[in-house]
């Protein structure tokens, strides 16, 4: 493993820089493992980010897994995860105390006000970056639009991008243009390990979780909180955008409805502004947004004591992230074999149209967030910082830590 310390050297530095989410996250991926590094080509990072947009979980936790994967197999795989989540998933965890002990209202600093500006321009980089890849005749430029608006007005509806993926695939076989060499692939062994585990890690914790609830165990929320986080990994689509919503769900919402409200002294019950502090601070750090399930476990366990507090954090950050890697190392080899079927090699240029067009619509739906059209000072500085980081990244200046550093520099100084 040796050789590969300098890889991990970089997946560290990316884990501790990454803002803005999955889409935000293949902007840097693209700037430090393909034109730096040269870990994968830039088809093959698309490819990769095309194939995980079809699985549920966390999509760029499940790419950057996929560059260890290729680089050192399963060892250097899990090495990759445990670095690229770690980071994020401990200061979410610092969060939750800092919640828990100080409340609310002290955390929501101003030093992170330009990053989501900063992640736009990093999204738009990477947009036209994958745009000049995959977009080359007139079905891709159609797919690619179809995709941005549908997307756009049904962000955070969570089948949207599986039924677009499906159909993004089809549309591109009509065609019978394309035809793939023979032996394009070579065949890759599939580990039917993998998905037996997560077959049979889901089973054991529903089970145990049903058997917590109904005998009402003095651990039941730590089984619970487990459940829950496994299946949230094993069924989002969308990522933290569709994940968020379903921890309100809950967390919030059943635990006060009328079915459940008989016994309310041993069940997981977060009080939404706690949560929805964290749906804010998780877009302030670096790393995935899927990290929050590190805060909201710390959350659902701290009336416990301060060792059920960290357990609950540690609980978050495992069941979130493991069924993501273990589909993510069990179909991959699958769809590499695949891939030598005309109809599967067709599909991948529809595909790659429709993450384009995901791309374009996350750049529009976070700009709704973000004061750009207004003359004041804020909404100047909120369009330099766009311009300004896509344009150092275009002309490969500034490393993407620096830009990251600078602009919470800006923010620290306009809050003063």
């Amino acid at each position: 493993m040796l050789r590969h310390i300098p890889f991990l050297r970089a997946v560290f530095l990316h884990s501790i820089t990454a803002f803005g989410g999955p889409q935000g996250h293949l902007g840097m991926m693209m700037k430090t493992f393909v034109d730096k590094r040269r870990d994968v080509t830039k088809e093959e990072l698309m490819e990769y980010v095309s194939f995980c947009q079809m699985l549920p979980g966390a999509s760029s936790t499940q790419t950057l897994t996929l560059i260890g994967y290729k680089r050192g197999g399963v060892p250097l795989a899990v090495l990759t995860l445990i670095i690229w989540m770690l980071p994020a998933c401990i200061l979410m965890g610092v969060i939750s105390f800092l919640v828990a002990g100080v409340g609310t209202t002290k955390l929501q600093g101003s030093v992170f006000q330009f990053i989501q500006p900063m992640a736009i321009g990093f999204l738009a980089y990477a947009a036209v970056k994958t745009f000049k890849i995959s977009i080359h005749n007139t079905i891709t430029q159609i797919i690619m639009m179809v995709s941005m608006s549908i997307t756009y007005l049904y962000f955070k509806t969570p089948w949207v991008f599986p039924i677009l993926i499906v159909v993004g695939g089809v549309a591109t076989n009509f065609s019978d243009k394309r035809i793939p060499e023979k032996e394009i692939v070579r065949p890759k062994h599939i580990r039917w390990t993998n998905i037996w585990l997560f077959v049979l890690i889901f089973i054991i914790a529903g089970v145990l979780s049903e058997t917590a609830r109904k005998q009402d165990w003095p651990e039941r929320k730590a089984y619970n909180l487990f459940e829950n986080f496994y299946r949230f990994g094993s069924f989002v689509f969308g990522g933290g955008d569709v994940l968020i919503p379903m921890m309100l769900d809950q967390y919030v919402a059943r635990p006060a409805s009328m079915t459940v409200a008989e016994k309310k002294e041993n069940r997981i019950i977060i009080d939404k502004n706690e949560l929805m502090t964290g749906a804010g601070m998780v877009r302030a750090i670096p790393g995935p947004v899927f990290s929050i399930a590190s805060y909201t476990g710390g959350l659902a366990l701290k009336n416990d004591g301060t060792e059920m507090h960290i357990l609950g954090c540690v609980i978050g950050s495992i069941a979130i992230f493991l069924p993501s890697a273990l589909l993510v190392l069990f179909f991959y080899p699958v769809w590499h074999n695949l891939k030598k079927f005309v109809v599967v090699y067709r599909a991948l240029e529809g595909i790659n149209a429709v993450v384009v067009g995901l791309m374009w619509a996350a750049t529009l739906y976070l700009l709704r967030g973000v004061s750009v059209n207004h003359l004041n000072s804020l909404s100047i500085i909120n369009v330099m910082v766009i311009v300004g980081t896509f344009g150092t990244l275009h002309i490969k200046k500034l490393p993407a830590p620096v830009i990251v550093l600078f602009c919470l520099f800006i923010g620290w100084i306009f809050s003063m």
